[in-house]
């Protein structure tokens, strides 16, 4: 399953990754390269939540449940 990316860089909303989709990269491969930071992978399996340092996208890991 696809993780559900804003391709426009909307940064307001939370974007809900699933375990298929780790490790979690940004920018996602969704997203636009033409406009994009260097890529960084961020560690979202511990807290469930993590920003993006470079563009501010916020990801959410949906519970197992």
């Amino acid at each position: 399953m696809a993780a559900s990316i804003n391709t426009n860089q909307d940064n307001k909303e939370e974007h809900i990754i699933t375990e298929a989709d780790l490790p979690l990269s940004c920018p996602t491969p969704e997203m636009s390269l033409w406009n994009a930071h260097p890529r960084v992978f961020l560690p979202i399996e511990r807290l469930g939540k993590v920003i993006c340092p470079y563009c501010s996208t916020c990801y959410v890991l949906k519970d197992k449940s």
